[in-house]
């Protein structure tokens, strides 16, 4: 691709609930970036959001947001199984992109994604923003500081009762198993997954058993995984999206000690070592995604740093995930 120069113009296709705090913000307040475009099908949803953010334009035509000659860069924050259609036809414009997670409802599309970057030498981000957060960053001190020694398992308990939505059996994509076959695993399984590569590096073995308990809706609400890192490092996830109580619990174990967070909720982390605990508590900031989106710009104008979420990792994820659902 041509040398990239300053400031890298962005634009969004899908500016939806994720994009009003969490992500579209950030690209705003990142110095050496410009959000100048949002698109949405709803045209006046678009010319909406594009008010009352400041955003020069807006459409309701993807094709006319990736096509644009005034945007460099290009942020999907629509469903998965939109993000193969509009990230290749963004990897054949020449421009960068940032694609919300996961990456496409399968392997298969996650791969023909990451090809499309490759072959016309175009960068690919994944929003796998938790690679970047100081609170999972902490973890990872860690682990690489052998806190706990050696580590040689790790657990996660992901459950939730249904909500109000899933009980009234209304319709929301993420419960659409033409969308996310493994429903609300797809859509928050693939953060902790993602972040446990992240620190232990890849699986070489995945298998599961996901099936559908409560017939609420067309997809899986009931996951059972168990993994295997490169190194020996075993895991196991349990993801139950029809339980009484809410959990979200990870526990890592090593030779000497353990580390205990959650991967959705702001708690502390907990450190044990010989019976002695030690909890860190580490906020989110106001745009949970800023980080992640300046190490972006890190990664565009520094040849010497490098983005921690990109395609290839998040191709890797995706492999996981259809492993554990034996899709």
């Amino acid at each position: 691709m041509n040398a990239i120069k300053q400031p890298i113009r962005w634009g969004i296709i899908g500016c939806g609930e994720v994009t009003e705090v969490k992500s579209g913000p950030a690209y705003q307040l990142t110095e050496g970036f410009e959000l100048v475009a949002v698109m949405r099908r709803t045209e006046a949803k678009a010319k909406d959001y594009a008010q009352r953010h400041q955003v020069p334009k807006y459409t309701s035509h993807a094709e006319e947001l990736i096509h644009d000659p005034e945007i460099d860069a290009v942020y999907i924050a629509t469903p998965p199984d939109t993000h193969k259609h509009f990230g290749i036809q963004v990897a054949e414009a020449g421009k960068i992109a940032c694609i919300e997670k996961p990456l496409a409802p399968s392997y298969a599309d996650s791969l023909a994604i990451v090809n499309a970057f490759k072959q016309n030498g175009i960068p690919l981000f994944v929003a796998y923003y938790r690679r970047s957060l100081p609170r999972f960053l902490k973890i990872k001190e860690w682990i690489e500081s052998k806190k706990i020694g050696e580590v040689r398992h790790l657990e996660w308990q992901l459950c939730k009762p249904p909500n109000a939505i899933d009980l009234s059996k209304r319709y929301q994509w993420r419960t659409d198993a033409v969308i996310a076959p493994g429903g609300y695993f797809d859509d928050l399984a693939s953060h902790g997954l993602d972040f446990f590569t992240y620190l232990f590096g890849s699986v070489i073995h995945a298998s599961g058993i996901s099936l559908n308990q409560q017939k609420l809706y067309s997809a899986k609400d009931a996951v059972t995984g168990v993994w295997q890192h490169h190194n020996g490092i075993t895991g196991m996830g349990n993801w139950n999206f029809g339980s009484a109580n809410a959990v979200d619990k990870v526990q890592i174990f090593g030779s000497k000690g353990r580390i205990e967070f959650s991967v959705f909720e702001e708690n502390s982390l907990l450190l044990e070592i010989k019976g002695r605990i030690e909890t860190v508590r580490i906020p989110h900031p106001k745009h949970v995604q800023q980080p992640y989106v300046e190490h972006i710009r890190d990664h565009l104008f520094d040849p010497n740093k490098t983005h921690p979420s990109l395609g290839d990792s998040a191709l890797h994820t995706s492999w996981v995930m259809d492993q554990i659902l034996s899709i």
